[in-house]
């Protein structure tokens, strides 16, 4: 359990009592978030969510008209077989001519190659477009999740981010792909064949038509039912990929615990769900497929005994007939083929809604360009590269250094009257900061010491704006955090999580997110710093590959090379949330022997639960029922407040003041 930590917000910040137990839109408190579409999925209009995508397709629009229009022309060819049919059977058939059968297969075969070529073409004119327009969605997506703050992340699985960033991709790339172009080619074809249909024989073109009205009605009624059942289903789809991935993150402590039969039962239940909601699926696209592909057929047989009847008295030829027929039976798949079209288009609009849904989140304000100059003088007084590994030694004096002429004076970091609540907290509930007031001087080490849920890891997350605050404000050096642009202030701010988070990829490539441009000679020293010699025991040194959350190390080597990446870039500010508890004792005092050494050129907050932790500090400050309770040396507080003398000695009572 780690305090303000995914796993341990309820218990480490007091989220039961100072912030609200946290739910989502669907009024669960599994830190999961499914919006409630199937309400929207049956009001929207699927061509409206569909439009949407016409900003990524107007690319690629050429050839995707193209490939419609190629694959129009495909189809009208095959509306010409029965014609050739037709003058076979009344001419070299009725004659006895061979050569004129020649000819007739000859044109047939000719026709069905041009055909079978022109759809090939289609194929070619949109498959790598295609491609790139999901690669282009996706690119999107991944930039605005990133963009996101956090407190969007909180409240969403991160299943149903996953599935919009790859099922829900593929549905519309297919549909763009093929159902669209389709859509319109079996469209056209219709028209075209009837319009065949209605010139050799306009009586039993008519009988033919009868079908369309019920048709017509049946795929509107279809389209509201079906698209309900396709949200729950890619919604299921999306809890099914979050289990699925908790299991896989979280396999460790299903088999400590011995509870992989609770976890199959919940994947069963899952499954079973999404089963039913596909089986529910196909009965209502088989029941429309039935409709669909019953009533022309009914139709076909009116007009077949319809035509026997007038090939009998003679008022139609054999030949008419037959080429009525075969242009009939070639509109049945471009007919029957309706419902399955429609299916498709209308779980590409689900699709689309709920990628939008991510799309269409806002993004939490930046601030404005002109509003950067306190950050420009914070860097300047951090060496003109704050938060990169060449920007030199900092200065620290602890007092108010004044940098270049004209600029604030260095006033380290200052809170002045913050509140915060968490953005999902229920109405009604405290704000879990009450009014913080608190100055950390410039130069100077703050511990922050507070009993379990009193909010410590909430506040260090206010200074990089993770979150932003309720009410008051943050300032650095005396420019207002609020103000600055978000990838300023975070060059400027370096921070290490109690709870460490390392990428699939090498230490060095870890390491070096906090300083992209740092020299190999920075990336030692960091390690140097974080007591991180067992990097050069590893198979490839810092080239070694640590794995997906870095599983293939200790706790502790996972938290010393995440205080490597804090430090790599000699930030200008350092926000450390107990950085050494998962080290030993002798380890944590060699590390915090080489920390002194960083802490005496930056600005740093240090969330302390140890008095070693708490020694590395110039002062101490204690968090209570949301406010700053007391600020002192460790000496002062130990001797003038009572709750910091029990949160030192390590009591285990669930007061959180003394």
């Amino acid at each position: 359990m780690t305090e303000d930590g995914r796993g341990g917000r309820d218990d480490e910040d007091g989220r039961d009592d100072g912030g609200g137990e946290r739910e989502d839109g669907d009024g669960r408190a599994d830190g999961s978030h499914r919006p409630d579409g199937g309400e929207q999925a049956g009001k929207r209009s699927a061509v409206r969510s569909l439009l949407r995508l016409w900003p990524y397709v107007r690319p690629v629009a050429a050839r995707l008209f193209g490939s419609a229009g190629v694959a129009v022309l495909a189809s009208c060819l095959s509306l010409l077989i029965p014609l050739v049919l037709k003058w076979l059977v009344d001419g070299p058939v009725a004659r006895h001519d061979p050569a004129g059968v020649w000819l007739g297969g000859g044109l047939v075969l000719l026709l069905g190659v041009l055909e079978a070529g022109l759809f090939g073409v289609r194929r070619w004119l949109v498959a790598r477009p295609m491609a790139g327009l999901e690669a282009h969605l996706r690119r999107d997506l991944y930039q605005r999740l990133q963009r996101l703050p956090v407190a969007f992340h909180d409240r969403w699985g991160s299943g149903q981010l996953l599935s919009r960033g790859t099922n829900d991709l593929q549905i519309l790339r297919m549909f763009l792909t093929f159902p669209l172009v389709f859509l319109v080619v079996n469209s056209a074809t219709i028209v075209v064949g009837f319009a065949i249909l209605l010139t050799q024989q306009w009586a039993l073109g008519l009988i033919l038509l009868v079908p369309v009205v019920p048709l017509v009605v049946l795929c509107s009624y279809f389209e509201s039912r079906y698209s309900l059942a396709t949200r729950r289903a890619q919604d299921q789809i999306g809890d099914l990929t979050t289990l699925v991935e908790e299991s896989v993150l979280g396999i460790r402590i299903i088999k400590a615990f011995g509870r992989h039969r609770s976890q199959a039962r919940a994947f069963r239940d899952q499954s079973h769900g999404l089963r039913g909601t596909e089986l529910r699926k196909a009965a209502l696209l088989g029941d429309l497929w039935a409709v669909i592909t019953g009533l022309p057929d009914v139709a076909l047989g009116a007009a077949l005994v319809a035509g026997c009847v007038q090939v009998s008295d003679g008022s139609v030829s054999a030949g008419t007939l037959v080429a009525f027929l075969s242009t009939a039976l070639t509109l049945r798949w471009p007919v029957e083929s309706l419902g399955w079209l429609l299916s498709l288009s209308n779980e590409a609009a689900t699709a689309a809604d709920r990628y939008f849904e991510v799309m269409d989140t806002p993004e939490p304000p930046d601030a404005p360009r002109e509003d950067a100059e306190g950050a420009d003088s914070v860097e300047r007084r951090a060496g003109g590269n704050a938060g990169t590994a060449d920007g030199g030694e900092r200065q620290a004096d602890g007092g108010a250094r004044v940098a270049e002429s004209g600029d604030r004076p260095a006033d380290g970091i200052r809170f002045d009257r913050v509140r915060f609540r968490y953005p999902d907290a229920p109405a009604g509930t405290p704000d879990l900061l009450t009014g913080i007031d608190l100055h950390i001087r410039s130069g100077e080490t703050m511990a922050l010491v507070g009993a379990t849920g009193s909010g410590k890891t909430s506040l260090t997350t206010l200074i990089p704006r993770l979150y932003e605050v309720s009410a008051g404000r943050i300032t650095l050096d005396g420019a207002d955090a609020a103000l600055m642009p978000r990838d300023r202030l975070r060059s400027l701010v370096a921070t290490a999580f109690e709870d460490p988070t390392l990428f699939s990829a090498s230490v060095r490539e870890n390491v070096l997110m906090g300083a992209p441009g740092a020299s190999d000679e920075e990336l030692l020293r960091a390690l140097a710093i974080a007591q991180c010699g067992f990097v050069h025991d590893l198979p490839d040194g810092v080239e070694t590959q640590v794995g997906e959350q870095g599983l293939s190390l200790s706790g502790g080597q996972r938290q010393r090379l995440a205080l490597a990446r804090a430090v790599v870039g000699r930030p200008r500010f350092l926000v450390l949330d107990d950085p050494l508890s998962a080290l030993d004792v002798h380890t944590e005092a060699l590390v915090e022997a080489a920390l002194r050494q960083v802490l005496a050129t930056t600005t740093a907050l240090v969330v302390a639960h140890r008095p070693s932790t708490v020694q590395l500090a110039d002062r101490v400050a204690l968090l209570s029922r949301g406010r700053i309770a007391a600020v002192g040396t460790h000496r002062e507080l130990l001797a003038g407040s009572a709750e910091y003398r029990w949160l030192m000695s390590g009591g285990t009572d669930e007061r959180s003041a003394a």
